[in-house]
């Protein structure tokens, strides 16, 4: 995976295709890999754990002064907007591989802020960060995409259930 020196003058943990590969092994960003199943499955787990969390937060912070069911209904309007943000990290993190794997061009730093540099891709190069970008890395986007959707939609729906109630 890692390009000669005299191929490629980047840093090994600045190419893009190996930052793709230490964002994939990261903990966090890991589980948005999965198969779909996995996937969903992964997302309810979380869910839920945060849900055991946050609800004992919600009832200490309303100290019995309403009822089981709006302890839950806030508990889970927290753990829905804790989600969006995680979302948005996920999608934050994906979108920039994936910017700067379809990019012809990489910034680089020797060793230090002050010194970057923009290094041309060569044509094989270039073509396989583009694969690895449009056929690995978007299906990932575009799922964190739908996930983020639905948990805008859910919120928007809570938010008018709570102005109902």
């Amino acid at each position: 995976m890692f390009a000669p020196k005299n191929v490629c003058p980047v840093p090994f943990d600045q190419q893009p295709l190996n930052e793709y590969l230490e964002l994939k092994k990261s903990c966090f960003f890991a589980w948005s890999v999965l198969s779909f199943n996995k996937y969903i499955n992964t997302v309810f787990s979380i869910f839920i754990l945060f849900l055991i969390f946050v609800i004992p937060i919600i009832s200490i912070i309303f100290s019995n002064k309403i009822s089981l069911f709006y302890v839950l209904f806030y508990s889970v309007l927290s753990v829905n907007v804790i989600f969006i943000l995680l979302f948005i990290r996920l999608y934050l993190g994906w979108s920039y591989i994936v910017k700067r794997l379809l990019s012809a061009t990489v910034f680089y730093e020797e060793s230090g802020w002050y010194d970057g540099q923009i290094w041309i891709k060569t044509a094989d190069i270039l073509t396989k960060d583009r694969l690895i970008g449009l056929y690995e890395i978007n299906p990932y986007i575009k799922r964190i995409k739908y996930s983020l959707l639905i948990c805008i939609l859910l919120l928007g729906l809570e938010l008018i259930l709570l102005y109902l109630i």
